[in-house]
């Protein structure tokens, strides 16, 4: 029975990703060939909006057919027409979907920071370039040190985001450990955390940089689950553990406006040990978790 709901509810989100499809296919076709800048945006927004409700309706079949069950925790503040960034750590692609559970049209249309490889996702990907999601190359420091002008392509790709959130309210999500925990990626990059990668600053710091005090402040979420081992097979198999996810507004320090993180040593040494005085307290609040489970 599990396999079988599995490939139901993986029948469920192609049918919905196919319907939606044809929307943003065509309106995709309209933002390349449209002239002038307000056209476009005009276009971008009819484009969220085939988002939001490829979003709404996965989330009203999960709901209903999977049953996730989920103890979220989230701000009484929060609206559709605020800027925020929001930072977390990552465990499983079913994050992504507790996340939207948890804040769907209480805040903007979501923008992640993206592997470049999902660009290639059928349709999906085409979502997320017509909707100018940042797409990260995270080339390694060895690439770097080869050809330093590898480090500006994907500080151009996060540059084109903010300029285009400051046009309408916009919702930056980092998983800003860069990719999914587990404990061998743990012990390979030796992070000092238990139940954490080590956070990488460079993302966040440029959008609040490039953005400053247009934001309404950070959304600091911890996620964590019962099930040791969380995948999204296991989710859509209807298998997954309770999920415990908790949101908290951070005030953004006016520092972290002051200056260019990039090209400041002492302000990029500053933003490393405010992340990672944040992410001991966040690996701290998991420990209590599982301790507790």
């Amino acid at each position: 029975m599990p396999i079988l709901k599995g490939l139901v509810s993986a029948l469920l989100l192609t049918l919905n990703t196919l319907f939606w499809g044809v929307p943003l296919i065509l309106l995709t076709l309209l933002k390349v060939i449209a002239p002038g800048q307000r056209l476009k945006q005009l276009v971008l927004q009819g484009l969220n909006g085939v988002a939001l409700n490829w979003i709404g309706v996965n989330l009203w079949w999960m709901r209903h057919w999977l049953k996730p069950v989920l103890h979220a925790s989230v701000p009484d503040n929060l609206s559709p027409q605020q800027w925020w960034l929001v930072i977390s750590n990552h465990r499983s692609w079913t994050d992504i979907f507790m996340l939207l559970m948890a804040l769907h049209r209480r805040i903007p249309m979501p923008r992640f920071f993206l592997k470049r490889q999902l660009i290639w996702i059928p349709i999906v990907g085409l979502a997320f370039w017509a909707l100018e999601f940042p797409f990260m190359r995270r080339f390694s420091r060895e690439q770097v040190a080869k050809n330093p002008k590898l480090a500006t392509i994907d500080r151009a790709s996060t540059e084109r985001m903010c300029h285009q959130a400051r046009l309408s309210p916009i919702a930056i999500f980092n998983f800003v450990e860069g990719t999914r925990f587990s404990v061998a990626k743990r012990d390979a990059q030796q992070s000092p955390y238990r139940h954490l990668l080590r956070p990488k600053a460079g993302g966040i710091a440029q959008v609040l940089s490039l953005l400053g005090n247009q934001l309404d402040g950070i959304l600091d979420v911890t996620i964590s689950y019962a099930n040791p081992a969380p995948t999204f097979w296991g989710f859509l198999c209807g298998r997954e553990a309770p999920v415990t996810l908790q949101a908290r507004q951070l005030s953004i320090p006016e520092w972290m406006y002051a200056s260019d993180n990039h090209e400041e040593k002492q302000h990029k040494e500053r933003f490393h040990t405010w992340i990672n005085s944040l992410w001991l307290e966040k690996d701290g609040m998991l420990d209590n978790r599982t301790d507790h489970d």
